[in-house]
């Protein structure tokens, strides 16, 4: 499926676990690029987290939040990323357009 910023909802996927302040100011950079471009944007790094929050937690946030779109944003690094993997697997498998972040117009 190809998607015109008009019809997009996009979900930005990629790593977090292991880096510094979870990743949040690259998910948050292109979260601000795609709606600047006129994409709908479903940022997980937006998502509360609860104390004490483990890697399945996390999971169980993002997926409703994955089927609630229909476009997916790879920041980089995302295949290192047990998390990114799984989202992006699931996008393929409901048919979503599934790019690079950069593809979609983010500049890093």
């Amino acid at each position: 499926m190809t998607c015109t910023p008009t019809k997009v909802r996009l979900y930005v996927a990629g790593p977090m676990s292991g880096i510094p302040e979870f990743n949040y100011p690259a998910f948050r950079a292109a979260a601000r690029q795609l709606r600047g471009l006129g994409y709908a944007v479903v940022d997980p790094s937006e998502t509360v987290a609860g104390e004490g929050w483990e890697w399945l937690d996390y999971m169980r946030a993002a997926i409703p939040q994955v089927l609630l779109c229909n476009a997916v944003a790879l920041l980089p690094g995302w295949e290192g990323s047990r998390g990114a993997r799984a989202e992006r697997d699931l996008a393929v498998a409901l048919g979503y357009d599934v790019r690079r972040a950069a593809e979609w117009g983010v500049v890093q």
